[in-house]
């Protein structure tokens, strides 16, 4: 979300994409990893560029050919630059690649099932934002200005029996254990870390017939981070399936995590939301970024 709001606000820089390249985006952790094709596919091409030890993160902006030959590689968000340097690769290119060549496609073969998890049979997915609503000093710049009003986006999944009990009128523990551990966290300066199961001090939601109403505290033993809100949701049920799944936590948010520095000073109001997912967003489909190589522990 925060490259959306800086370097892929550049209006030369979209225009270069929609009309000159191939845009993908991916969540690296995740390829870098695999043992297919796509995984080695990408693997060729971060091999050539200065992030290479793919037991650490290779994270950054790759321009490569349909052949794997990394034509650009780049980590930072200035728009202006990025925007230059796409423009140098896409004359290097040009200069490399006579008219006409073609490249052999590759060969799909088996797919990495741990790195390419997909929504739970029968469950649904769930949009999960969140935004700090103040606390925040004036900011100095618009780097600082973007950071301050950025809100962040994950999914949470629901598996199929959370599914069948919410439509039973219930309201699984599960789920609630879940949304607490994985998703009532900060994300909007980067990847946040998530609450340890005895982080969850309170988790107290009840469910009054499409009424969601309850309180959570989460804290880690010294009390540095800490997220305490009063949460409010909507649960509908159409034919037996669930048709509207609304929640809203909102409360004090206290501290930060190794990725997500910089926030404000003390306790700040910060809120998370959850609404049911309708399969409209190519990002509907990404896994939970609780769920990384281990989807049966988020699950369970």
């Amino acid at each position: 979300m925060l490259d959306r709001a800086s370097t892929f606000a550049n209006p030369g820089l979209l225009e270069l994409l929609r009309t000159r390249f191939v845009p993908v985006a991916i969540d690296q952790a995740y390829q870098r990893r695999q043992k297919d094709s796509e995984g080695d596919f990408y693997r060729r091409i971060a091999a050539q560029s200065p992030r290479h030890d793919f037991d650490s993160t290779t994270q950054g902006f790759y321009v490569a050919t349909a052949a794997g030959e990394l034509l650009l590689y780049n980590n930072n968000r200035d728009p202006a630059k990025v925007e230059r340097l796409v423009r140098d690769a896409l004359a290097r290119f040009a200069q490399r690649a006579p008219g006409g060549q073609e490249t052999a496609p590759l060969e799909v073969g088996e797919v990495d099932r741990r790195w390419h998890p997909k929504v739970p049979e029968g469950g649904f997915a769930l949009r999960v934002h969140g935004k700090v609503l103040g606390g925040y000093p004036a900011p100095e710049d618009d780097w600082q200005r973007i950071l301050q009003t950025a809100i962040s986006r994950d999914n949470l999944w629901v598996t199929g029996a959370e599914h069948r009990a919410l439509v039973r009128g219930e309201l699984p523990q599960s789920l609630l254990r879940r949304i607490a551990h994985f998703h009532l966290v900060d994300g909007t300066r980067g990847e946040p870390p998530m609450w340890k199961p005895e982080e969850v001090q309170r988790i107290e939601i009840v469910r009054q017939g499409d009424r969601l109403q309850g309180e959570v505290v989460l804290q880690t033993e010294d009390g540095a981070r800490r997220f305490a809100a009063q949460v409010l949701g909507f649960v509908e049920v159409i034919e037996g399936k669930v048709t509207r799944f609304d929640l809203v936590a909102r409360g004090l948010f206290r501290g930060e995590g190794t990725y997500t520095k910089n926030g404000p000073p003390g306790d700040f109001p910060f809120a998370v939301s959850l609404t049911l997912a309708d399969g409209s967003d190519v990002a509907d489909a990404i896994p939970p970024q609780g769920s990384r190589g281990w989807i049966e522990g988020y699950l369970r």
